[in-house]
């Protein structure tokens, strides 16, 4: 028996290391992007948002007009890392590259995130497959090597809750990582109470450490602007409903088959609460059913947030990008390949928000791609074995999903 775990630690081993190098890769590949290419015009915002957060500081921020800039709807730690960026900037970096940073480093590590949940949950292989699917994804290439907002690392951070909550038993640290989503990009938001759950299943003293995590970082990076600029943060990031354009998804059909333009105003205005307490229900039901399955129901709602979007953006790709390889190798590689060409030929058209034919046919038929990987990732969900790793194993039996006669799958340590 020592033998045999010897070797297949030494699997593991070769595996992470294998992905770990093509993780670095891709890392490599963002940052040549970033420095060779001036970016969307996102990144001339970026930095108009880091001056004007030297001027009026991370809290302020939020109650200036900001003339020639659009709204400044960040959550509160984006501001920090936009001052740190632009103090990196004044020794010579060119902050066009810094800004591309953060997202593809979250990349890279996310890449190493999704191989580590995937391997308890399914064959070797097929964890390298998602790892290294993560860090070659053209859409990731593309948001955060071209683009450079922090919707990457907003998932990461979503992503890492749910498999230190599941997989690490480590609810203190998973809260925090929780609260981190949320304070870079809001998006995340829609699977907080599914995070929530999942801490409940785990008995009271885990449900408290999550909070207190969560708590702790709310206090510390929300708690100023909150007693400062209530309503202004209200206003520019909580109720944030995304641009106007009809590009993607139920708004781009909604345009295509003539519906008023009075409907489609309320679906992207104050309807499109319905759609994100769509996420959450989903969300919530599915961690009530499959707790010991959280990675993949925060990917699910991440995935499910993108479908039903009524904004339009390539950089909001990047929400289910690394989201449908944890639902399964063959979601992720479907939905990369074909929202990948969305984005590099929209990315590469005359601007990200005007769209080409070719490149609006390809959007839908992304849609399309999602909307079936959902479905055919949830269902494996529901009916896959519970997760028996190690690491599982010595957690409280309320997290894991009752045992059934399903013969469970092979599963590396």
């Amino acid at each position: 028996m020592g033998i045999r775990m010897r070797g297949e630690t030494w699997s593991v081993r070769r595996a992470r290391t294998v992905v770990s190098a093509v993780a670095a890769t891709g890392l490599l590949t963002r940052m040549l992007i970033a420095a060779n290419s001036p970016g969307p015009a996102d990144v001339r915002f970026f930095q108009g948002f880091a001056k004007a957060l030297t001027v009026y500081g991370p809290i302020r921020i939020y109650e200036q007009p900001l003339p020639g800039l659009p709204v400044y709807n960040h959550p509160p730690l984006a501001g920090w890392m936009l001052l740190g960026l632009n103090a990196l900037s004044e020794n010579g970096i060119s902050f066009a590259t810094l800004i591309r940073f953060p997202a593809s480093l979250a990349d890279f590590v996310c890449a190493l995130l999704v191989f580590e949940i995937v391997r308890r949950r399914a064959r070797l292989g097929t964890a390298v497959l998602c790892g290294a699917g993560v860090a070659l994804s053209p859409v990731l290439l593309a948001t955060s090597g071209y683009h450079g907002n922090t919707d990457a690392v907003a998932v990461v951070c979503a992503l890492a809750a749910a498999h230190l909550l599941a997989d690490r038993r480590s609810p203190l640290a998973a809260g925090i990582a929780a609260a981190l989503s949320i304070s870079v990009k809001f998006v995340p938001v829609v699977a907080l109470p599914a995070l929530f759950v999942a801490a409940l299943r785990g008995g009271r003293p885990a449900a408290l450490r999550f909070t207190a995590g969560f708590a702790a970082v709310i206090a510390v990076v929300w708690g100023p602007v909150l007693v400062t600029v209530p309503l202004h943060l209200k206003e520019n990031v909580l109720d944030y409903t995304g641009g106007s354009y009809h590009l993607w998804g139920l708004i781009r059909f909604a345009d295509v088959l003539g519906l008023p333009e009075a409907a489609i105003t309320f679906m992207q205005g104050s309807g499109h609460l319905l759609f994100v307490l769509v996420c959450v229900a989903v969300g919530v039901r599915l961690a009530v059913l499959r707790p010991d399955q959280l990675p993949g129901v925060t990917a699910a709602t991440l995935g499910l947030l993108l479908l039903l979007s009524t904004a339009s953006g390539l950089q909001y790709l990047t929400w289910a990008a690394a989201a449908m390889f944890v639902l399964g190798p063959w979601e992720g590689l479907a939905f990369n390949a074909v929202a990948g060409l969305t984005a590099v030929l929209g990315y590469g058209g005359r601007s990200p928000v005007r769209w080409s034919e070719p490149v609006l046919h390809l959007g839908a038929a992304g849609w399309f791609v999602l909307a079936a990987g959902l479905a055919t990732g949830i269902h494996g969900l529901l009916t896959a074995p519970p997760v028996t790793g190690p690491e599982n194993r010595s957690g409280p039996a309320e997290l894991s999903a009752p045992r059934t006669a399903q013969p469970s799958r092979s599963t590396a340590p």
